[in-house]
């Protein structure tokens, strides 16, 4: 999953020019900018021109699976937990750059030379903005790499030693409020400071105001996430939560829990743009109402939906879940569920893997797996 380096910036700099211009201001009139952003989306870049080697690698991508898990029967995961506070896994940057790297024509040996940058998003727009004057991230971007000390707040050389990544490409750690620099006069028309750096979910735990120790914040949107502050002692799960910084402000770092669904909002922009069950994200919520409760066993497939590990699992199915997470643990075949998400009344029984004929276009595995 990849995103246009260039819409992302070219967004980012229309919608901050027309708020400003709705707001009938002045960039003087503006005493600073904050960024937030997706946290381990990873772009690298030439120092010079400024220009992308490549599109940026999504947070959600999954292309490096067979290295983290090479990493993981390598006997690394717990070194690399204890120092990071992380699980080794396709979600943080450091196998993204590591790809990167690897695949781009010549970019390993033009970073060796100090040529390129890398960067989370914000350390990307913070470069643009401020004309490539400034590479600096902040500690909660820095902590969803697996390149970042969370308790010495450095860039770890062991662990830059094992994913093969030059520490010319990093930026410098800041607090989250600091002195980001300026933005350039022609991007605003006028320079504007650049106060504040904060991945997404810190910036809702913040947002949040979850400044005592055990407040917690769970936000929905493309996943969901659920953050809890923990002070200053860096807490280490027993069942795979990670521990991560969650801001740090005049060099005093407040650590955090994370729990992570990966898919959320997105499973309903699927329902609606994908299978096409629904016409607006909106109907959703009448639709689960109307869905009687079912216990049922199904397969949970290899794929980005959760934070852990993907495997066979049985549970409850919720009454809002989809269809397409259903399979009946019955010895007989099941019938097609469309019913239950729009009013028709088919009840053509599976053959094989699909309806026969296909009523709806989905398709189950069948027989059901379940453990």
């Amino acid at each position: 999953m990849e995103h246009d380096p260039e819409a992302i910036w070219q967004s980012v700099r229309q919608t901050a020019n027309a708020a400003i211009d709705q707001a009938g201001l002045k960039p003087a009139d503006i005493a600073g900018i904050g960024i937030t952003n997706q946290r381990e989306t990873t772009l690298i870049w030439d120092r010079r021109s400024g220009e992308p080697i490549y599109n940026a690698i999504v947070w959600q991508d999954r292309r490096t699976s067979d290295y983290c898990r090479q990493l993981i029967e390598g006997g690394h995961e717990e070194a690399l937990r204890e120092k990071t506070g992380l699980l080794i896994d396709p979600y943080f940057s450091a196998t993204k750059i590591r790809w990167l790297l690897d695949n781009v024509s010549g970019a390993r040996e033009r970073a060796r030379r100090g040529e390129l940058a890398f960067g989370t998003v914000d350390s990307f727009l913070l470069w643009r903005l401020t004309g490539g004057k400034v590479h600096r991230t902040d500690a909660s971007n820095a902590s969803r790499t697996l390149l970042f000390n969370i308790h010495s707040q450095q860039w770890d050389e062991e662990l830059l030693d094992l994913f093969d990544i030059p520490a010319s490409l990093l930026p410098e750690v800041c607090d989250c409020a600091a002195d980001f620099g300026q933005s350039e006069k022609n991007v605003f028309g006028g320079e504007i400071p650049i106060l504040a750096m904060l991945g997404d979910q810190q910036s809702a735990l913040v947002g949040q105001a979850c400044f005592r120790e055990g407040m917690a914040k769970s936000t929905y949107g493309t996943g969901c996430f659920f953050v809890l502050n923990t002070g200053t002692r860096p807490l280490q799960s027993e069942h795979k939560l990670l521990t991560t910084v969650g801001y740090r402000l005049q060099g005093q770092v407040t650590y955090a829990l994370e729990g992570s669904i990966f898919v959320a909002g997105a499973a309903i922009q699927w329902l609606r743009d994908g299978l096409r069950f629904i016409q607006s994200a909106g109907e959703s919520e009448a639709l689960a109402r109307q869905t009687p409760s079912i216990t049922a066993s199904f397969w949970c497939r290899p794929s980005p939906a959760s934070g852990h590990p993907t495997g066979t699992r049985k549970r409850a199915a919720p009454s809002s879940a989809s269809p397409a997470t259903r399979a009946s643990g019955k010895s007989s075949p099941p019938v097609c569920r469309r019913s239950a998400i729009k009013p028709w009344t088919c009840k053509r029984p599976w053959k094989g893997t699909a309806c026969r004929p296909p009523c709806c276009g989905w398709t189950a595995a069948w027989p059901p797996m379940t453990g």
